[in-house]
């Protein structure tokens, strides 16, 4: 390899790369989970309810065996465990623990944690995952977080100089208001400087799911772009629960799937470049595509509702069953900051209008995406999807600066040569691809019903939202709207829902964007 020459290439030689070790603690659990379970299996047939202390040791083998071989796995979903992750790479949690909707996460921001410390999961030693390549691995890391101190220091300027004429930051400013214009600015610099972090690095989180799910996590681990870090990370998770209730996993021998079907040959033609052509020109410049819906969804939604509160249709026309579900002024549901859409009757009608979206996101966008779990999305294999050319996204604050857009395509050149040479090398593409960046596009495919895109749509269309999910909710709002009209006047961020009807106008507190966005939306520019 050649000596070092540029400066972040010099920086980055003396900058220490940290192996990220997977610290697993069981936070919060059941006291007998297993027991729990078969009591309450024993409830559905008993003519009073059934608490864990009367299981008998007869019941736990015969009871435990007919539910869960029979797949009545209910039983098994009223435990939970709350688990204490520590040093998991972000790779594996968008890859796997974030891939399905049955879970709860808290996870270290970085967009608002300054990272300073190259912490990193990095592959143990073995036959393909030599010396060599892990100098190469780790260099690479170097190399990576050097370009985000030096872009987070580019960036601030930029940042502050915006955020400053958005709140009219002057000499006569008070001196409270100048500081959070600089805080923010920090945050703002931070948050577009991780683009260009590897998704290998750590994270930390609390992350609480069921029995069953856990049972499911266990069995599937290798479904996903990380599993030897999945195999690990999971191993501990039970390890944790077996030291409060061995039985819970040991009274059964189903062990993880060895043969996946997603890696059988011919599941995937070699590269993604081709593929990837392909979805953009579909896009066609676009974030998000608006590619199927129901055209009759309206109409639909409108005799849910009348089915729901006893009238006719000439009692009530197609247009007012609309206006009292979706009017703010009408509905007070659609005023609460809790989301309580499944719950409230009069809303249950709108999840009979689906849409479905083609988008094309960061690993970074897409890893808070897909937290709105009731809108799933069909994500990709990156190891079936992987592209030899550097596939990225870029951020508007880097791209309006001429400086910080040559330190940003440097990184993502430097990314793809270091992930291409250890493919050349035999490195298995499973451990090269935790050198991808942040900033690595993901194109997915992603379904949901007006009920729950209506909650997303309303955080997201706000100005604190991350900037790619804005803009993808803004494009998404603006193709349903061409679509179905009727739906127009009642789909916005909070500020817009709630103008003239509640106060605080802005649910965002002294995270105030600073705009009056309800006054313009949805004609508004974003400028950060």
């Amino acid at each position: 390899m050649a000596s070092p020459s540029t400066p972040g290439e010099v920086q980055a030689a003396a900058l220490a790369v940290e192996q990220a070790v997977a610290r697993v603690t069981l936070r919060n659990s059941f006291a007998h989970p297993y027991d729990s379970a078969i009591a309450a299996a024993r409830t559905c047939y008993a003519p009073r309810l059934i608490s864990p202390a009367e299981v008998t040791e007869k019941q736990r083998t015969t009871i435990g065996a007919a539910t869960f071989y029979a797949g009545h796995h209910t039983v098994y979903q009223h435990a939970h465990f709350e688990f204490g992750l520590e040093n998991v790479s972000r790779q594996f949690v968008w890859s796997f623990l974030h891939a399905h909707p049955f879970y709860n996460s808290e996870q270290q921001s970085q967009r608002y944690v300054r990272l300073d410390r190259a912490l990193a999961y990095v592959p143990q030693l073995g036959d393909h995952f030599g010396v060599a390549e892990k100098e190469i691995f780790e260099r690479a890391i170097a190399r990576a977080w050097s370009a985000y101190r030096e872009l987070t220091s580019l960036l601030k300027d930029d940042a502050r100089r915006i955020l400053g004429d958005i709140w009219n930051i002057g000499t006569m400013s008070h001196p409270r208001r100048i500081e959070k214009v600089e805080r923010q600015a920090e945050k703002r610099a931070i948050e577009v400087a991780r683009y260009v972090l590897p998704v290998a690095a750590a994270t930390t989180m609390v992350h609480t799911l069921s029995g069953v799910v856990l049972h499911r996590l266990w069995r599937m681990q290798g479904a996903s772009d990380t599993p030897a870090e999945a195999r690990a990370v999971i191993g501990e998770m039970l390890a944790r629960v077996r030291e409060v209730d061995a039985e819970f996993f040991d009274r059964f021998d189903k062990g993880p799937l060895e043969e996946l079907p997603e890696w059988q040959p011919g599941q995937s033609g070699g590269t993604g470049d081709a593929q990837a052509r392909e979805f953009d020109a579909q896009l066609d410049g676009r974030t998000s595509l608006l590619i199927d819906y129901s055209p009759s969804a309206p109409r639909v939604m409108a005799q849910a509702y009348r089915a729901v509160v006893g009238l006719t249709e000439t009692e009530c026309p197609d247009k007012e069953a609309l206006n009292r579900m979706l009017n703010p002024a009408c509905n007070p549901y659609r005023l609460e900051t809790l989301n309580v859409g499944v719950h409230a009757p009069l809303m249950r009608p709108l999840q009979h209008a689906n849409f479905t979206f083609a988008k094309k996101l960061s690993h970074s966008a897409d890893s808070q995406d897909q937290r709105h779990r009731m809108v799933p999305g069909s994500r990709p294999l990156l190891i079936l999807t992987d592209t030899s050319a550097p596939d990225f996204i870029m951020p508007m604050l880097i791209r309006d600066s001429q400086r910080a857009r040559e330190v940003y395509e440097r990184a993502m050149q430097d990314a793809w040569a270091a992930k291409n040479e250890l493919l050349d090398r035999g490195v298995p593409r499973e451990f090269a691809l935790y050198l991808l960046p942040n900033a690595k596009a993901i194109r997915l495919v992603e379904s949901g019903s007006l009920l729950h895109l209506l909650h997303k749509w309303t955080m997201r269309t706000c100005f604190n939202a991350q900037e790619e999910i804005y803009q993808a909710s803004m494009e998404e709002v603006a193709q349903v709207r061409t679509a179905m009209p009727e739906l127009a006047p009642y789909i916005g961020p909070p500020c817009y829902v709630r103008a003239g009807i509640a106060t605080p106008i802005c649910t965002e507190g002294s995270h105030f964007c600073g705009v009056k966005v309800w006054q313009e939306f949805p004609n508004i520019e974003r400028r950060i």
